[in-house]
């Protein structure tokens, strides 16, 4: 496994939608763990391929629920109600922002098996769910902040999403 540099705005992969994952293969292995390893190191909750420089739908997440989530090909198939809560970014370190989001999703994803299966998230795990998949479509939470961006310390980052 190995830590992978996490690309920030700015850069244009993360303004690209992502290919689907046809076949699981020792490299999508690899680089999920190293995704799982990157987020970690990194004190995050969620982090997608485009992240970290590939161009795939991959997705994992872990917002200490006791799980740790891999979505493949996600595609987000049911959303209710309503939240709004800070947000940030792996990929816009320093900032964070008020989103509204659905406080409920369902998700049909494959797993590392390539299985296919749905996965239902409330609140914080619906958020990091809407917050991942967007990346896939090259789309960062800056463009849906209500109102301004705010400066956060390292310390206030840590408590903010991802």
């Amino acid at each position: 496994m190995a830590i992978r540099k996490i690309r920030t705005i700015g850069d244009e992969i993360l303004t690209k939608k992502c290919k689907p994952v046809k076949e699981m293969t020792q490299r999508i292995t690899d680089l999920i763990e190293d995704m799982f390893e990157t987020m970690y190191q990194a004190s995050g909750v969620g982090l997608a391929a485009p992240q970290v420089g590939i161009l795939k739908q991959i997705v994992v997440i872990d917002v200490e629920d006791g799980n740790q989530y891999v979505l493949i090909n996600p595609e987000i198939i049911e959303m209710k109600g309503s939240q709004t809560g800070p947000e940030g970014c792996l990929s816009v370190p320093g900032k964070s922002g008020t989103v509204i989001r659905p406080s409920y999703v369902k998700v049909r994803a494959y797993d590392t098996q390539m299985q296919l299966f749905e996965l239902e998230g409330e609140d914080f795990l619906a958020r990091a769910i809407c917050h991942e998949c967007d990346h896939l479509n090259g789309e960062l939470y800056v463009n849906k902040v209500e109102g301004e961006l705010e400066d956060v310390t390292m310390d206030e980052e840590e408590e903010v999403f991802e």
